[in-house]
């Protein structure tokens, strides 16, 4: 008995250093027990969370939009249904290729969905989002700081229409926080800047803006592996898994974007403004005045498609372009009206007095 008392100390230490072994053993061949990663992307959904909340953006969304303001949608339901319009915003994050060094790089995207949209061509279901790219400090995502490099806002993206536009985050204040962004009433298209929110073929406007109460943020997973019983992901009613399954960051348009002034940002696909500008002057005179300004936005930092779509981000100097550019646009307008009209004999030419 007494020999058993003396070594008690050194059988405790025996088994202490025992059970740490086995644990640290154990972890070695099935990973950490608590790095919880739902949807198998190799990012834990811990941090995943974490990142979603670091960026998260400022929404700015019209006071008296016809569709009210983001919706959730119910849980375990394949078919896209309201549950309510309270503001939620859905995520998704995705490691990607590391940008350079060798540092972990993460894809995010920021869905704001709708009910419906309720502006020119409306139609039940209105999915939009925003994404940033962001990489880590350190090789250990977990205890890593996380700093945004670009920032992406969708806009009536892939179709004619499209005014998509990709920005350094650095030049909207996006680096380390979610920057502003305003979602056009009505249609919800997303702007990285409140004067651009007027694209489209002309249909955007953002006027009596105001910020979007933050609501909850919901991870969404990831295509075939859904989150949070986002189970409406694969509906066929709205286009979420085609926009889950790209990346909002290619090298062509980041090329394009370098090769800018710090300033600027870039339309993401700058070879359609042509077409825009021609619907919008052949639609009616409004929309063809916006044409009209849409044109010198793109033309502030040089022609959209010249330069490689180069977008002014100095509001009160864009601004005064705009101004000055609609007004020129309007009085050209009437003028080629009055010339055409004379011309087809619909408009008397005014007859001078003898």
């Amino acid at each position: 008995m007494r020999l058993v008392r003396r070594y008690a100390p050194i059988l405790l230490i025996l088994a202490v250093l025992t059970a740490k072994h086995l644990r640290t053993a154990a972890a070695q061949e099935t990973g950490p027990m608590s790095a919880v990663d739902s949807d198998r992307d190799g990012l834990s959904d811990e941090l995943e969370q974490r990142l979603l909340i670091q960026f998260a953006p400022t929404f700015m969304v019209g006071r008296q939009d016809c569709a009210g303001i983001p919706a959730e949608f119910a849980r375990n339901v394949e078919t896209p249904t309201v549950e309510a319009e309270n503001g939620t915003i859905y995520g998704q994050v995705f490691p990607v290729k590391s940008l350079g060094g060798g540092l972990p790089a993460v894809e995010i995207h920021f869905y704001h969905l709708w009910k419906i949209d309720c502006g020119p061509h409306g139609h039940n279901l209105d999915t939009e989002h925003v994404a940033v790219l962001v990489t880590a400090s350190d090789r250990d995502v977990d205890a890593a700081k996380w700093k945004a490099v670009y920032w992406y806002a969708a806009a009536h993206e892939n179709t004619v229409c499209d005014v998509s536009q990709i920005a350094r985050a650095s030049t909207i204040g996006g680096e380390t926080s979610g920057p502003k962004v305003w979602v056009s009433p009505g249609k919800h298209a997303s702007y990285l800047n409140e004067t651009l929110c007027q694209g489209g073929c002309g249909a955007d406007k953002c006027v009596d803006m105001v910020a979007l109460r933050p609501g909850k943020i919901v991870n969404l997973g990831e295509v075939g592996h859904p989150m949070n019983g986002s189970l409406f992901i694969a509906s066929s009613e709205w286009p979420l898994t085609a926009k889950m399954s790209t990346t909002n960051f290619p090298p062509e348009p980041i090329a394009r974007l370098n090769g800018l002034p710090d300033t600027d940002i870039a339309w993401f696909s700058a070879e359609k403004h042509p077409a825009q500008g021609i619907i919008a002057v052949s639609s009616s005179t409004e929309q063809a005045i916006a044409g009209g300004v849409r044109d010198t936005t793109s033309s502030v930092a040089g022609a959209a498609v010249a330069t490689g779509g180069a977008i002014s981000v100095a509001q009160d100097d864009t601004g005064n372009a705009l101004a000055k550019s609609s007004a020129h646009t309007v009085h050209a307008l009437g003028s080629a009206a009055r010339a055409v009209g004379e011309a087809l004999h619909l408009i008397r030419k005014p007859v001078k007095a003898e």
